[in-house]
């Protein structure tokens, strides 16, 4: 599987996440306009920065002008971030890791959560936020869990029907239309969980500390 990592211009994860993340197969990076600003702190050579450049400080562009490939996407009818996926799906990535996707910005925050939904025919997009970890899913999925773990679960609509296996507070076969009903931090009864999504796609949010912990990243 192809893996890289999208570095926004949002909170950007600690250091050691990122080496975490970085031996863990997603060795390929793509900055996001303004997300150089926080890989040159981390002392790291991106792939390459996508974006208008608008955001990138002019001292961060120098430095990187000769380091890497600078591609610069004048196109307002998508996000730096979106850039960068189409990026990713042209270039045979399999799945893409956003950092930085969340912060300030409420309707950057917004936006990037539905281009998890957007893109899921092309490409599995996850977010990273703090010690949150999320993840879209349809079909027959199985997680490997550590007993006593939180898992919420979310859906878009009321056709995306939910069946669990695994949890202490078990979905049979029910929607979790957002704003309506959710399942929020309910807990992981043993090392598995089963999900079978049937509609539609449905997100899930995971303790990343616990993942990295227990070898369930």
């Amino acid at each position: 599987m192809k893996r890289c990592m999208i570095l926004a211009n949002g909170q950007p994860p600690k250091k050691r996440d990122f080496d975490f993340i970085t031996k863990n197969g997603f060795n390929h990076l793509f900055c996001a306009d303004g997300g150089a600003n926080s890989a040159v702190k981390f002392n790291i050579i991106p792939d390459c920065i996508i974006g208008d450049l608008d955001s990138i400080r002019p001292e961060v562009y120098d430095y990187y002008f000769d380091k890497c490939e600078i591609i610069k996407i004048d196109r307002q009818n998508d996000t730096d971030v979106e850039k960068c996926i189409k990026h990713a799906i042209k270039y045979g990535f399999d799945e893409v890791l956003l950092l930085g996707a969340t912060g300030d910005r409420l309707d950057h925050s917004f936006c990037n959560l539905g281009l998890v939904f957007k893109y899921f025919e092309h490409i599995s997009i996850k977010i990273l936020h703090q010690r949150s970890l999320l993840a879209a899913f349809s079909g027959k999925v199985h997680l490997n869990t550590l007993s006593g773990e939180t898992i919420s679960l979310y859906g878009k609509d009321s056709r995306t029907r939910v069946k669990s296996t695994g949890l202490k507070y078990p979905l049979k076969n029910i929607s979790l239309p957002f704003g309506k009903r959710e399942s929020t931090s309910n807990v992981a009864l043993g090392k598995s969980v089963e999900l079978k999504i049937s509609g539609g796609i449905i997100f899930v949010i995971r303790d990343f500390g616990i993942m990295k912990n227990n070898d369930l990243f």
